[in-house]
């Protein structure tokens, strides 16, 4: 049996604000009543996450923060699955009063739909 590798060290995170610009570019998009997640390829053979959780939707800071927990952890597990592609993830007001299971479902949808949509592009 093959070890699989769920860590997220940094090469797994966009960091440069020249790396966001690239991917709200151009984007493969996936959107439902919690999340709009933009995706472009990459030439790095692994997938790369960042966030974008705007204060404006998401007002404390504690509710920012596990939103965000959520979304690393869902990718952490799914990163095998995903390709070479660099995924930015905004969350919605909605995203706020419901059930972090809730939340988990909906990202791997939106895992499932990126790859293959993002398969073409």
């Amino acid at each position: 049996m093959i070890a699989q590798n769920y860590n997220f060290p940094s090469t797994l995170r966009l960091k440069k604000p020249s790396e966001y610009k690239k991917v709200f570019g151009k984007p493969v998009k996936s959107s439902d009543a919690y999340f709009t997640l933009l995706a472009i390829k990459n030439d790095y053979g692994h997938p790369r996450l960042g966030l974008a959780i705007a204060k404006k939707n998401i007002r404390k800071a504690v509710d920012r923060n596990i939103i965000k927990r959520t979304v690393r952890e869902n990718f952490r597990n799914q990163q095998q699955k995903l390709g070479n592609m660099d995924i930015v993830v905004l969350a919605r007001k909605e995203a706020l009063d419901v059930p972090l299971e809730l939340l988990r479902n909906s990202l791997e949808k939106h895992w499932l739909r990126l790859v293959s949509r993002c398969g073409s592009c």
